[in-house]
């Protein structure tokens, strides 16, 4: 049960995602830096060690939903779907991701729905994977959406798709303080539907922010539902860093997203940027 939006922009692109839950399970843990093989990922983990969206330093970003729509299931001995955004956060393209998902044990995995955001080469494909059959598919480069609900998922798509198209109308449409936005609205009503999800028994735990700013990206984490994400918040940031000139938190998240202050996507250099924890009021 998740939303994940993205933004597509000349020189990057914004992605966020929020993550729903059952309230009995346990709480993400927030994104650190590991090295996948040679590459540097930064993802967000569940304590068994698998993630639901993940960042490399190509940039390229992954995210996963589970396929409700599907209702076929594996029976037995099933593998965490987790383990699929984990394996495949190291690709740098399309058809190296294509080639790392073709490797894992598919008829053990449910089914599910994986975004890959390629920046550099501004593309963005999706697999499919319904237990039968694994589509790989390129989409366009422009805003949308991937929506997902074990509750009805049919239902959830319409009433948070009209959100998104009416949000996107606004004249802030694009920026970060926009996005925010949206991804903590309650419309059309708090429950099963809105954005911001809740339910008695789940809800919309954590929300992750990627933005990618010509050679430049960034992840930012908050662990709480949200709409907890107040204006004057300032959520755990980290990002890969174009070499030749540092960026503030402040630089990324506090300002409009402006393709005129970037040049053509580059390969990046790693930087660490120290964090808030969620609850810190910003300076």
């Amino acid at each position: 049960m998740c939303t994940v939006s993205f933004i597509a922009r000349q020189h990057g692109c914004l992605i966020a995602m929020n993550r729903d839950e059952k309230l009995s399970r346990a709480k993400g843990l927030p994104p650190r830096l590991v090295a996948v093989g040679a590459r540097p990922v930064l993802a967000p983990s569940e304590s068994s060690g698998g993630t639901w969206i993940a960042l490399n330093e190509t940039p390229a970003a992954f995210a996963l939903i589970n396929w409700y729509s599907v209702k076929a299931a594996v029976k037995t001995n099933p593998v965490s779907r987790g383990l699929v955004v984990q394996a495949v956060a190291v690709a740098s393209s399309a058809a190296e991701a294509s080639q790392i998902i073709a490797r894992l044990p598919l008829p053990q995995i449910n089914p599910f729905r994986l975004i890959g955001v390629f920046a550099a080469q501004k593309q963005v494909w999706e697999w499919r994977w319904d237990l039968k059959t694994l589509v790989c598919q390129k989409e366009p480069w422009r805003s949308r959406q991937w929506i997902s609900s074990g509750f009805d998922e049919p239902e959830a798509n319409r009433q948070r798709s009209k959100t998104f198209q009416a949000a996107l109308g606004q004249k802030s449409a694009g920026r970060p303080d926009w996005l925010r936005r949206l991804h903590r609205s309650h419309a059309p009503a708090p429950g099963p539907f809105s954005t911001c999800m809740h339910r008695a028994d789940a809800a919309s735990v954590s929300y992750t922010e990627i933005i990618v700013f010509g050679r430049r990206a960034t992840m930012a984490y908050w662990n709480q539902a949200p709409c907890q994400l107040k204006s004057g918040h300032q959520l755990r940031t980290d990002g890969f860093l174009g070499a030749r000139k540092a960026i503030s938190p402040r630089d990324i998240l506090g300002t409009a997203f402006d393709d005129r202050l970037t040049g053509p996507p580059r390969r990046t250099t790693l930087v660490g940027l120290p964090g808030l924890e969620p609850g810190t009021k910003a300076l």
